[in-house]
Parts: C-alpha cells; sequence; structure tokens
C-alpha cells in the first residue's frame, strides 16, 4: 500500500511540474538583479518559452528537469533547435511548441552563446 500511496505523490508531483502555467510574463520579476539570462521583456518568444518550457528549463535557462539552456545557441543552430522541439530529445515530449511559435523560440533560444 505505502508503495501505490508514494507512486501516486510522484506521479502527481511529475504531472504537475510538466505542465507549464499560464502566469502572465508581466506579473514577474526578472531572476535577479545582475546580468543574468532570463525572459522578463524578451518579446512573445521569451513569453512562449516561459509559458511551456520553464518548468523544466527554469525561467533563466539555468536548467533543471531539463538541461542548461543559456549558451544553447552556441551548440546548436536555430534549425536543430527546430528539430528538438520538433521531435523531442531525451526525456522532452515532442511537439510542446509547434509552428511558428517553435520557430520564434528556437531563434531566440539560437541568440543565446
Amino acid at each position: 500500500m505505502k508503495m501505490k500511496w508514494l507512486a501516486l505523490v510522484l506521479g502527481t508531483s511529475l504531472a504537475l511540474a510538466a505542465c507549464g502555467g499560464n502566469d502572465d510574463a508581466a506579473d514577474k520579476e526578472p531572476a535577479s538583479e545582475n546580468n543574468e539570462t532570463t525572459t522578463a521583456g524578451a518579446g512573445d518568444a521569451a513569453k512562449i518559452y516561459e509559458n511551456k518550457c520553464s518548468s523544466c528549463h527554469a525561467v533563466n535557462l539555468e536548467g533543471g528537469v531539463g538541461p542548461n539552456l543559456t549558451k544553447v545557441g552556441s551548440k546548436l543552430s536555430k534549425e536543430d533547435i527546430e528539430k528538438v522541439i520538433a521531435n523531442g530529445q531525451g526525456g522532452m515530449p515532442k511537439g510542446i511548441i509547434k509552428g511558428k511559435e517553435a520557430s520564434m523560440v528556437a531563434e531566440w533560444l539560437a541568440e543565446h552563446k
């Protein structure tokens, strides 16, 4: 019985962590006052990232459940990032963002070098 309860709690926690929030980005403060990467003031692509990706990759791209993306543009091109978004990779499911939004986020992330 204890194992079932533990599985239920862990499964629920994982499901809640994977869900992106619909919080308005304007209500959030930047991660810090120094020059760390953050989505604050970065436009539509950053807002999409914050709503769909930050639960795993963190608002300031530092990583968490998912990998650190602060310098992803130095390793992957916009096209490579779009492929990862479309096809998934590792524990990341495919198609979290689609179409024009995926392209916008990929371009924004590719600028992080």
